[in-house]
């Protein structure tokens, strides 16, 4: 049975360093154990338009929030060591790497595959056309609040599972 963590994060610019949410499920011998869900306050509360227009967060929502560093340790616990699923693993695993060197914190340190498994190429390479989170959660029946953090690590943890064969979601 797989045992891996699946992550999503929400930028609040074009900068990989802006990390305003993240989502993280935890994932135990095929079975969802915890989720969690935080704001986070980018760096100096900062916003683009066109980032607040996908996720609908705003600076007003993470004004008071702790920062990145200030939760990391509660990151730290969740991915220490675990195999690491993300739908754009790409941009999710920059996002962790630039945000922890921001605030001078070392990627190195969480013992995480220089490559995370990414469900969006895993069903790019099953056919799917186009392979987004949107398009393979509604294909598979699977509810999807998109760009919201936790909904969409959550989407990625039961289309990995199910890539795996290990649910069966009708």
């Amino acid at each position: 049975m797989s045992t891996f963590t699946a992550i999503d994060f929400e930028t609040a610019t074009g900068y990989a360093h802006s990390a305003c949410a993240v989502g993280i499920v935890t994932v135990e011998n095929g079975e969802i154990t915890e989720e969690y869900y935080t704001l986070i306050q980018p760096p100096e509360n900062e916003y683009w338009y066109r980032n607040i227009m996908v996720h609908g967060i705003k600076p007003v929502e993470t004004l008071d929030i702790p920062t990145f560093d200030d939760i990391f340790p509660e990151i730290q616990k969740r991915l220490y060591g675990r195999k690491i699923v993300a739908h754009n693993e790409a941009f999710d695993r920059n996002v962790l790497i630039k945000t922890m060197r921001y605030y001078g914190l070392y990627y190195d340190e969480l013992e995480l595959a220089d490559k995370w498994e990414c469900t969006c190429r895993i069903y790019r390479a099953k056919g799917y056309k186009p392979a987004n989170l949107k398009y393979c959660s509604e294909r598979n029946g699977i509810e999807l609040n998109h760009h919201e953090a936790l909904s969409d690590a959550r989407a990625c943890a039961k289309l990995y599972l199910l890539h795996n064969n290990q649910i069966k979601l009708f």
